[in-house]
């Protein structure tokens, strides 16, 4: 007979290799069924999956915590980054973190998107809905992820303060024209908006979104230049336009 005191060892071993090889088939048959996107806006839910995960294999839970180890993140438009947790094995959540774009202005036949501080962000071929084009500014060579080179950098502070009231009151316009002096327009439609200056943007915008139901449909300039909050009798002017 053979002695048994040098099977046990390998026996041993033999189990320990069938219970790794076992565990790793179940790790690996393990795949995403829920994915659940936060933060995204420009971006539907169904757009940042497709974006993330092209294939088959992508959609398994081992594989995507080896990818976040060892590669770096996919590059999606108007996104700075992403975060991937697991809720479970088989529940994913994406949270996006978007980039802060205030407008766009045309150039060389494309639409250069920059930030708050006037950092160049994204360029595309098409004008993206829910950004204002902004016009009127007079810059140098563009170059993606550098400042757009304007004369004055103070205009990206008034850019962001109009931008971020026109949010506030749920206005959506669809661009902002800044003359010589630095005043902006706002094009809603057929409607122009004469704001003027800087100050008091938040009365004058304010205003312009009581009025909206008004003016929507008409076809005129609208004058806030002259608001003043101190002036309890302050009378706008709306001017139509008449075509023959």
């Amino acid at each position: 007979m053979g002695d048994t005191s040098d099977r046990k060892p390998h026996m041993g071993l033999f189990l320990f290799v069938v219970a790794v090889i076992s565990a790793a088939v179940v790790i690996l048959s393990v795949n995403v069924r829920e994915i659940t996107v936060v933060g995204n806006s420009r971006y539907t839910e169904n757009e940042i999956v497709s974006f993330l995960f092209q294939k088959s294999m992508d959609l398994n839970s081992a594989y995507i915590l080896l990818k976040e180890k060892t590669q770096e993140h996919i590059q999606i438009p108007f996104v700075e980054n992403y975060q991937l947790d697991f809720i479970s094995p088989t529940h994913l959540e994406v949270i996006v973190h978007e980039k802060s774009v205030v407008g766009y202005v045309s150039y060389m036949g494309s639409y250069m998107y920059f930030d708050k501080d006037g950092i160049v962000v994204e360029s595309t071929d098409t004008a993206l809905p829910g950004i204002p084009q902004i016009s009127g500014l007079k810059f140098g060579q563009i170059v993606l992820h550098r400042p757009l080179p304007v004369e004055d950098t103070r205009i990206f502070e008034e850019i962001l303060n109009l931008t971020q009231l026109l949010s506030l009151r749920e206005l959506e316009v669809d661009g902002i024209r800044y003359n010589s002096k630095g005043e902006a327009n706002l094009k809603i439609g057929n409607v122009e908006v004469v704001l003027g200056d800087s100050s008091q943007m938040d009365g004058k915008i304010s205003l312009l979104a009581n009025m909206m139901p008004q003016i929507r449909d008409l076809d005129g300039t609208l004058y806030l230049d002259n608001y003043d909050e101190n002036k309890e009798d302050l009378v706008t002017t709306f001017k139509k336009n008449f075509t023959e």
